[in-house]
């Protein structure tokens, strides 16, 4: 299972929410870029950096923090925040980001994220399925759609969706731990078995699903095994790394046991 820790950016700013509430906003850091170099130290490979200014103006906004991380380092990073537009994901690619994540975009025009998973291909393009009362939410979490998360989920996997973040968005930032539960029945609901015929007239049946990365409330290091063993394949882990709840020692032991 792959670490992902994130990198939330308010005017240039390292920050963290309580459950996407910009009024909860705490600083921890006024340079990105010294917080991903110290992730890099300890044998961290991958990056979630969110541009919240761009999920609330809804354009592309610290996309200078994506370059600056991404020239000065080797992460590979995720991108979201804001993006709306090709020349959204242009700035954004151009900028360094390794894989876009989509979310309030995938609700409202449907058209558009398609479109961007057929021009990008899969392994670019991330379905962001935050959700409250399993309800997807947009703009930031600023809004609530009716859209079902599951049936969400599982319309954009028969459209080629690999790789899909989802947020409980009562969990995040509040260090009670994940929501397992959530996550098991995504994964049973979007596991399906596919056959096929071998060139010596065999029957094969493969049993593929989607890449689920885990995000909000991990609170401990013992949450990440049991999040591995019910089936995802990646976690981002925020507000437990700043305030000192999951060491980066842990998690530079847990690559290096884990590679």
């Amino acid at each position: 299972m792959r670490i992902i820790p994130a990198i939330d950016i308010i005017e240039g700013k390292c920050v963290r929410l309580s459950k996407g509430d910009y009024a909860t906003k705490k600083i921890y850091n006024e340079s990105p870029l010294e917080i991903a170099k110290k992730f890099e130290s300890h044998g961290i490979q991958y990056l979630h950096l969110v541009d919240l200014d761009g999920a609330k103006s809804k354009h592309i906004v610290n996309h200078k923090v994506l370059e600056n991380i991404a020239t000065h380092t080797n992460l590979k990073i995720d991108f979201g925040g804001g993006l709306k537009t090709d020349e959204d994901l242009h700035i954004a690619f151009e900028s360094g980001a390794d894989q876009i994540t989509g979310g309030s975009i995938a609700v409202k025009e449907k058209e558009i994220f398609l479109a961007w998973l057929q021009k990008y291909g899969t392994s670019k393009i991330i379905l962001g399925a935050d959700a409250k009362d399993e309800k997807v939410a947009v703009s930031g979490w600023l809004e609530e759609s009716d859209k079902e998360l599951i049936p969400f989920i599982q319309s954009y996997q028969k459209n080629g969706v690999k790789y899909i973040i989802c947020t409980d968005i009562s969990k995040d930032g509040m260090l009670e731990g994940p929501s397992f539960e959530l996550y098991k029945k995504i994964l049973s609901n979007t596991m399906k078995t596919e056959t096929s015929i071998t060139g010596s007239g065999v029957e094969d049946s493969e049993v593929i699903g989607i890449s689920l990365i885990a995000s909000g409330g991990i609170s401990s290091f013992e949450e990440l095994p049991k999040l591995k063993e019910i089936g995802c394949e990646a976690t981002i882990i925020g507000k437990a790394i700043y305030e000192n709840r999951i060491s980066l020692k842990q998690l530079e032991n847990y690559i290096l046991e884990n590679v």
